[in-house]
């Protein structure tokens, strides 16, 4: 079992105070409140470590970096903004989706990405 320590205490702190999934640059930004020193390489050695305790997931989209937040989520989806590359959670979701399965296939589980642009870069986008 890893001992914890300032830093790892500290990324932990960052993504369960988090209101949607943080890139390692966004939990570094964070985390640096309470450890000045941390580096990138901390925080990528340390989220491996918390996602191999089970406290902490990747969210992982296409074409994209994962993004880590809490495994204390309750089931939900994400919205990527195509402006900023931020990801956010989105509190919902349309159910049991075997309905759109082919006849005969069995679905386990699924993933629902939705994409546009956020509050704050829509309200910045070109007319």
């Amino acid at each position: 079992m890893e001992r914890s320590t300032r830093q790892r205490s500290a990324i932990r702190s960052v993504i369960e105070a988090a209101t949607r999934p943080l890139s390692p640059q966004e939990v570094l930004d964070g985390a640096r409140g309470e450890v000045a020193g941390l580096g990138i390489a901390t925080v990528y050695r340390n989220l491996k470590l918390l996602v191999e305790e089970g406290s902490v997931q990747p969210v992982e989209l296409p074409g994209a970096s994962p993004r880590y937040e809490s495994t204390r989520l309750a089931h939900h989806h994400h919205f990527q903004c195509r402006a900023c590359q931020r990801v956010f959670d989105v509190h919902g979701c349309p159910g049991d989706l075997g309905r759109l399965a082919p006849a005969g296939f069995s679905v386990d589980a699924h993933e629902l990405t939705l994409y546009g642009l956020c509050s704050d870069c829509k309200g910045t986008a070109a007319v």
